[in-house]
């Protein structure tokens, strides 16, 4: 004990360092004996009201104050004379009126079919054709349906929308996707001295879209906001005639066995049956003309990718169509006489998706008959890239380095297009935003 240390001597001289008591008890620590219980108390037991026969409970409801000797009175639950949304009371899923026991798969805004494009033309029954038909496709090649200076003003709509309309530096997919939409959409309005037929149609937001139909044994249904639909005065005419629409019999769907077809839908049992169009009765634009998806989601995660985005259009479509047929032949008729004709446009602000549907018939319960027909025009870029800040590297800018002379000022091709504007950082720099048509 000599050769110890001072402060050697200090802890030993001191039991209470080594875990004893003043005195030299032993003392307990958190975790020295073993791991504590976290187990929390039982709380007390309420105070009920036994309710035995023949007898009356004697309460404190007369006192009119606690008496811990005397029973709890029973009050009855306080009805303020409305409902507040925090102490609203949701009833059972079975109690709703619209509750059914039949399992509906429903569509709506944010589905995200698995297999695409494959499970969207079996849900609808139909035949799926590569590229926009030809009276589409004559109507573009038609030169008096050109706009006038067409390039130079697309052009504009999509500085307007990427560079001017944004106050910031990088603007967001939420707010250039649309107003790139609506210009676009005003483009084609300034058009209607030379087609009248352009002032019989309106554009209508946010309407609510339902209809259900039977596919197999299968009970499906479309509903929720379909974004932003251009209605029309008069119905578009039929793209197929009666022998293409024949032909359609001996198409074969294409499964994709073992996966289910409802995959991706969901699932509820509380559901309207109703055909709603989103509009009331006596609209003065009653047919559905063109639908425009916009896939403006900034986080790539929650952006449909370009082949679930084509499968909601043909849905949403499918959907108008199958709406308005109901409406104008009745829930009994089978094979139309007179085809109805949908258009939809799906866009992400960049790549633009285009779709044409005709309803053929309202019978979708089996695989045999007469087929629905879409046509379906994928992955067209309006312009390639669009640089809103320069790439500098080691003070050097790399992207977008302007030559000796400007070429703004310059004569360059049609689908080659070019505009400048000066950086905010520096003067003395110009930044070349390259945009391919």
């Amino acid at each position: 004990m000599a050769l110890a240390s001072g402060p050697t001597r200090r802890v030993l001289t001191r039991p209470g360092r080594l875990g004893l008591g003043v005195y030299g008890v032993p003392k307990r620590g958190a975790y020295e004996w073993g791991v504590r219980s976290t187990r929390k108390p039982e709380p007390p037991p309420p105070d009920r009201v036994y309710e035995i026969p023949g007898l009356e409970p004697i309460t404190y409801l007369g006192k009119m104050h606690f008496v811990p000797w005397l029973a709890r009175p029973i009050f009855p639950p306080w009805d303020p004379g409305c409902t507040h949304p925090k102490f609203r009371r949701v009833p059972p899923i079975h109690e709703h009126p619209l509750y059914k026991d039949q399992v509906c798969h429903t569509f709506h805004q944010r589905c995200s079919l698995l297999e695409g494009v494959k499970q969207a033309l079996w849900l609808t029954k139909a035949k799926l054709i590569e590229g926009l038909p030809k009276k589409v496709l004559s109507l573009l090649d038609d030169p008096r349906n050109h706009i006038d200076n067409q390039d130079e003003r697309v052009l504009n709509v999509i500085s307007h929308a990427r560079l001017w309309h944004c106050t910031g530096d990088i603007p967001k997919r939420e707010t250039y996707c649309p107003v790139i939409v609506d210009s676009l959409i005003q483009l084609c309005k300034s058009q209607i001295s030379k087609h009248p037929s352009l002032a019989r149609r309106i554009c209508a937001k946010n309407y609510r879209l339902s209809t259900t139909w039977n596919r197999e044994a299968l009970l499906l249904q479309v509903h929720g906001s379909g974004g932003a639909r251009l209605n029309a005065r008069d119905p578009l005419p039929a793209i197929a005639s009666r022998e293409e629409v024949e032909a359609t019999q001996n198409h074969v769907l294409e499964t994709f066995y073992p996966i289910s077809p409802t995959i991706g839908l969901q699932e509820c049992n509380v559901y309207d049956e109703k055909d709603d169009t989103g509009f009331q009765e006596g609209y003065p634009y009653p047919y559905a003309h063109t639908l425009f998806l916009l896939e403006a989601a900034n986080i790539r995660p929650y952006r449909f990718p370009p082949e679930q985005l084509r499968a909601k259009m043909i849905l949403f479509a499918f959907g108008s169509a199958l709406a308005q047929a109901r409406l104008l032949y009745g829930r009994d008729a089978k094979v139309l006489e007179q085809p109805v004709v949908v258009q939809c446009v799906g866009t992400d602000g960049r790549v633009f998706q285009f779709l044409v549907l005709q309803l053929n018939t309202t019978d979708l319960a089996s695989n045999e008959g007469v087929k629905n027909l879409v046509w379906v025009d994928s992955d067209q870029l309006l312009y390639q890239h669009f640089w809103c800040l320069p790439v500098i590297k080691k003070k050097v800018v790399v992207t977008g380095a302007p030559p000796t002379a400007c070429h703004c000022c310059t004569p360059v091709p049609t689908q080659r297009v070019q505009a400048c504007f000066l950086c905010k950082g520096s003067g003395s720099i110009k930044i070349h935003s390259e945009i391919v048509l």
